[in-house]
């Protein structure tokens, strides 16, 4: 029987394999932002992380899921250790990462940075969602707020003394964010008072800061007093739970209230909030409405969103993979542990019973849920990866591709990991057997928390829209075009090497994508090209990943003769992946090729 594994929430062995062996995380130490920093240090972050992660997140994951914040109409209270966690977390510096020395940060790579994350997101991700938001929040003020709002807020977020959500949603528009109806006016002093609804604010009402920075999208009225119709009247602006003073202490209540907590059926450590801004309990300054402060320019307020949208996707992204991670090692140890039945072969009843781990459609399986979750690790390690080159890259041609690659791998490294994880938790429950949907066992929980995945931050159909309809064609598919050339030169090393069938079987159908690609933007009707937008996005997924996997593959050749159990997983994992998820890809390019319309044509009272 195998050794006990030595974490349930990830493998440090695959982390560091990702890390220094395929994505060079080392090499990013000559570059002058990271110039202090080498192996060691990073290795210390992580080091820092998993035991932070074992010890103060994941001992109270199931505790909270089973008390979950509680709203009694005036407060929110849930379980202590959550605020115990984050105080610990921020009091490592952790929130502040990734960011300038002068800002109180490490100026750790972001790929070093989201790897340390990750232990957060799979040790609890209820929990971990509080520090996630106010990274993002802190991340899209530094980019487009001014200096005094990074001082009088940004600042007190990356100390962890104040936390952070986005508000967008509302309960009349969900994720028809033209049609939201927050408004916003100007006041004398260049301050503004809003008034409406927020709905699914994740992190909007606790007490575990001492205050509460709301990025909210609202819209200014125009001349006639009436709303701009559509998203080119909205804009951005920070509302803080209380007001803050110029030399950074905290004033009066702001008029933002809970008015409700929603219930969902997993991520229950997380309060998850509907708020009324301006109602009138509180009066700051003696009058109703919420203070506001604009962000950036008048009506332009998606577009500063757009970059904690975009960052909180692959966050959204890295949270499934994590999920799923953990359910695969919590499956993992439990088959390696539990005795039953015999081979077909060898049903002699006197002989003692075998671990599942020894029965073929339990390693089916555990194969297809590491295929699933190391490969969309991969991924998105691949896009924090490319977010230093971004951001760090000498060469600006080097800046300007991986701009692009992240625009266009972005709907993947979202969506993916958030279908096919929640897959691997739903074979996590399957190898646990009768005893996986009980709640004695963690997996069924990890299912429940990684079911939202596939919904916030932009449900499936919504990134297929965004590859299909935007991503693909934009700058006459230079993304696309950049991304064709990274897959062909991967495909490319495999010659000469036992990979070159691999290699063969994805360049086929990458050349097959790229023609269907162009067979529906030519359809002439934009209902017809993106009617089956979500199939497009699932079939572009599977052959990203089967591309991370190649590398993957790659990577582990050379080193194929020390440590070769975890090589030859690599290696099999690969190969399962070739052999059993790429080959779907072709009946999905076969439909899309019809431009069938069956689901565009269904009328409502055919149903």
């Amino acid at each position: 029987m195998s050794e006990t594994l030595a974490s349930r929430i990830l493998s440090r062995r695959d982390l560091d394999f990702l890390l220094y062996e395929w994505l060079d995380a080392s090499a990013l130490s000559k570059r002058a932002r990271f110039a202090d920093h080498n192996r060691e240090t990073f290795d210390a972050v992580l080091d820092l992380c998993e035991q932070l992660a074992t010890e103060e997140f994941a001992p109270h994951n199931k505790k909270a899921d089973q008390h979950e914040p509680h709203f009694d109409g005036e407060s929110v209270t849930m379980i202590p250790e959550v605020g115990k966690a984050l105080k610990k977390f921020c009091d490592a510096g952790l929130i502040a990462a990734g960011h300038d020395y002068a800002m109180g940060g490490m100026q750790l790579p972001c790929l070093i940075e989201k790897a340390g994350f990750a232990w957060f997101k799979g040790a609890n991700v209820g929990t971990s969602a509080y520090p996630f938001l106010t990274i993002g929040n802190a991340n899209t003020l530094l980019k487009c707020g001014s200096p005094e709002q990074i001082e009088q807020f940004v600042k007190p977020m990356l100390s962890g003394r104040f936390f952070g959500t986005m508000c967008l949603s509302e309960p009349q528009a969900g994720s028809s964010l033209s049609d939201i109806s927050t408004r916003a006016d100007l006041q004398p002093d260049g301050s503004y008072r809003l008034r409406g609804n927020k709905m699914w604010i994740s992190g909007g009402e606790h007490d575990l800061s001492e205050n509460i920075i709301h990025l909210v999208l609202a819209k200014v009225p125009g001349p006639d007093g009436k709303l701009i119709a559509g998203v080119k009247g909205i804009s951005l602006f920070i509302v803080p739970k209380r007001l803050v003073n110029t030399d950074g202490s905290l004033g009066e209540r702001n008029d933002v209230v809970l008015a409700g907590l929603n219930h969902k059926m997993g991520y229950r450590g997380t309060t998850n909030c509907l708020l009324n801004f301006g109602e009138g309990k509180f009066q700051p300054e003696g009058k109703p409405g919420a203070i506001g402060y604009l962000v950036g320019t008048l009506h332009q307020g998606l577009a500063g969103m757009f970059h904690m949208m975009n960052e909180a996707r692959i966050g959204v992204g890295l949270g499934a993979v994590m999920l799923g991670y953990t359910g695969y090692l919590h499956a993992l140890d439990y088959a390696r542990n539990r005795p039953q039945g015999r081979h077909p072969s060898s049903k002699d009843p006197v002989q003692p019973q075998i671990p599942i781990v020894a029965h073929t459609d339990v390693k089916r399986m555990l194969l297809a849920q590491k295929a699933y979750v190391e490969g969309g690790l991969a991924l998105t390690l691949y896009c924090a990866r490319l977010v230093d080159e971004e951001k760090t890259a000498e060469d600006a041609s080097a800046r300007e591709a991986a701009t692009l690659l992240l625009d266009i791998l972005t709907p993947i490294a979202k969506s993916w990991p958030s279908q096919w994880c929640l897959e691997a938790n739903s074979l996590a429950i399957q190898v646990h057997g009768g005893y996986g949907y009980t709640r004695e066992y963690d997996v069924e929980q990890f299912y429940r928390d990684n079911r939202l995945n596939p919904i916030h931050e932009g449900t499936h159909g919504i990134q297929g829209l965004d590859l299909l309809g935007r991503k693909v064609t934009m700058r006459n598919g230079a993304a696309l075009a950049l991304l064709s050339a990274k897959v062909q030169a991967t495909i490319s090393k495999t010659t000469n090497t036992h990979l070159s069938g691999l290699g063969a079987a994805l360049s086929q159908r990458w050349q097959r994508l790229l023609e269907v690609t162009s067979l529906l933007h030519a359809a002439g009707d934009l209902n017809k090209t993106l009617a089956n937008a979500s199939l497009y996005l699932e079939a572009f997924g599977h052959l990203v990943l089967s591309w991370i996997w190649l590398e993957q593959a790659l990577a582990a050749l050379p080193m194929s003769v020390g440590d070769a159990d975890f090589y030859a997983g690599k290696q099999q994992a690969c190969r399962w992946f070739f052999r059993w998820e790429l080959p779907k890809v072709d009946a999905q390019l076969d439909l899309l090729a019809t431009l069938d319309t069956t689901t565009l044509d269904m009328q409502d009272n055919w149903f």
